[in-house]
C-alpha cells in the first residue's frame, strides 16, 4: 500500500510541475517581458521539483538513522514486546 501512495504523489507532483513549466508558459501574453516571464516559470518549476523530488527520495533511504546505545534498544524490546 505505501509504494502505491508514494506512486501517486509522485506522479501527482510531478504532472503538476510538468504543467506549470511546459503547458503555462504558452498562455503568457505578448509583451516585451515575455521571455522574462517563460524563463521565469519553467525556471521556478524546475528549482521546485528538483527540491521537492531529492527531499522525498531521501527520506527513502536516510544516509544515518537514530543513534541507539544497547540499554535503549533492549528498553524498547521489553516494553513493546
Amino acid at each position: 500500500m505505501a509504494e502505491t501512495n508514494f506512486s501517486i504523489a509522485m506522479a501527482v507532483v510531478t504532472l503538476f510541475w510538468m504543467f506549470i513549466g511546459g503547458v503555462v508558459p504558452w498562455f503568457v501574453p505578448k509583451g516585451p517581458n515575455r521571455g522574462v516571464t517563460v524563463t521565469m516559470l519553467v525556471l521556478t518549476a524546475v528549482c521546485c521539483y528538483m527540491f521537492w523530488l531529492i527531499a522525498i527520495l531521501s527520506q527513502l533511504n536516510p544516509l544515518f538513522g537514530p543513534a541507539l546505545n544497547n540499554e535503549t534498544v533492549w528498553y524498547l524490546l521489553y516494553h513493546w514486546s
